[in-house]
């Protein structure tokens, strides 16, 4: 875990929200029916509950990825990100372990 990279990527106060919000799938529009079977929620829908351009939430949901607290799957032009629980369960471990020095 590198614990500086998830530093940074929680180092801004909309990527914390976009984090929260996939916590629970219910904090977004349902689902289209084609998509109904498919863990997590479209970047669009992401998108549109933060208020923030399409590069903008790319950017950020790279962050995110790359840090380890999402998971991405394609379906055709749909991006589905969701909360990869491991990997933050992992971070906050190894965080508290930093901080304490253990």
């Amino acid at each position: 875990m590198d614990i500086d990279a998830a530093l940074a990527a929680l180092n801004n106060p909309t990527r914390r929200k976009i984090l929260e919000w996939l916590k629970d799938r219910d904090n977004f529009p349902p689902a289209l029916p084609e998509h109904a079977e498919l863990e997590g929620v479209c970047v669009a829908y992401i998108q549109d509950k933060a208020q923030l351009s399409q590069s903008t939430i790319s950017t950020y949901m790279a962050a995110l990825r790359k840090a380890g607290f999402v998971t991405s799957e394609r379906h055709g032009q749909w991006t589905f990100y969701r909360r990869d629980e491991a990997a933050i369960a992992a971070f906050l471990s190894a965080f508290d372990g930093e901080l304490r020095n253990t």
